[in-house]
């Protein structure tokens, strides 16, 4: 089957009521386009949890505070489409933003996440979450999904995501795909276009120091505050502007406890043209010690 291409709500919603008349189970990708081989893992993940996938792609204005990069963020849909039908996905939405919001940005209905939105990303980018929500909360209402797929790089997302869901009971399966690398560790990501020749080399530097920072808490240290110090100043020292490193609860978000199990330490740091995030994640036994 031919890839389909929607601009509009109501021609995609007729087409995925006779998929779902069918009897067929419905994943969704919501994505910003630029796709990269993270993007198209997670169109892999949909497509052996369900029958039918839809990726959408949209570069969500409301998400993109006044100064962010919302203007230079690339947008390759002819290449994306390339991709995804390569890929062998089943539809591709990508509406315009008069589509998404007929009344525009400042008169529409916003979902607000009252926990986990105004720490880590969301204390530097203010509004984002929101903007991620309500777009995402919209997504939802329009595809109509079983499981929609997102990437665990984003892991403060996905958190916010899971609660919404939660909260506002939305019968959609929410499932992660990890993290994909590139050999030295960088996390694939669309901003990473934006990292110079001379940058390139050093930018590994976030993921190699949130690893050391899992590597001591599993040899036993517990001075979370002093080891995200440690970590941004490693960030620093390779000549990065460090946004944060947080050791976390992996649930709430909340800075990690000295009993807690569950960690993730998560950092974000700007190279010239780019800001970067990344996150690594360890499980603490109560015998010993075991990372994931």
């Amino acid at each position: 089957m031919t890839m389909q291409v929607f601009h509009h709500i109501q021609s995609l919603r007729e087409a995925l009521q006779q998929e779902r008349n069918a009897g067929k189970r419905i994943g969704l990708v919501p994505t910003m386009g630029n796709l990269h081989d993270a993007h198209l893992a997670l169109v892999k993940i949909a497509q052996q949890h369900c029958d039918i996938v839809v990726t959408s792609i949209f570069v969500n204005p409301l998400q993109f505070g006044l100064n962010e990069d919302w203007d230079a963020y690339p947008r390759t849909l002819a290449d994306d489409i390339a991709k995804l039908e390569q890929a062998n996905c089943n539809y591709l939405f990508c509406p315009s933003d008069t589509e998404i919001y007929p009344n525009g940005m400042a008169e529409q209905t916003r979902v607000i996440v009252p926990t986990m939105t105004d720490v880590l990303c969301g204390a530097s980018r203010p509004g984002h979450f929101e903007g991620v929500t309500t777009v995402v909360t919209k997504l939802f209402n329009i595809v109509q999904p079983d499981e929609a797929v997102f990437g665990a790089k984003d892991y403060q997302q996905l958190a916010v995501i899971r609660r919404m869901v939660e909260d506002l009971c939305l019968p959609v399966t929410i499932t992660a795909g990890d993290i994909v690398r590139e050999a030295d560790g960088l996390a694939l990501s669309s901003r990473n276009g934006f990292i110079t020749r001379d940058e390139r080399p050093r930018v590994a530097q976030l993921y190699r120091s949130l690893t050391w920072v899992k590597t001591e808490i599993e040899a036993g240290r517990r001075d979370f505050i002093a080891l995200a110090a440690e970590a941004g100043e490693q960030i620093v020292a390779a000549g990065f502007k460090v946004d944060y490193v947080n050791i976390c609860n992996s649930q709430t978000l909340e800075l990690a406890a000295h009993d807690d199990q569950m960690i993730t330490i998560l950092g974000a740091m700007y190279t010239s043209g780019a800001r970067l995030i990344d996150n690594v994640s360890v499980v603490l036994g109560d015998l010993g010690l075991s990372g994931n």
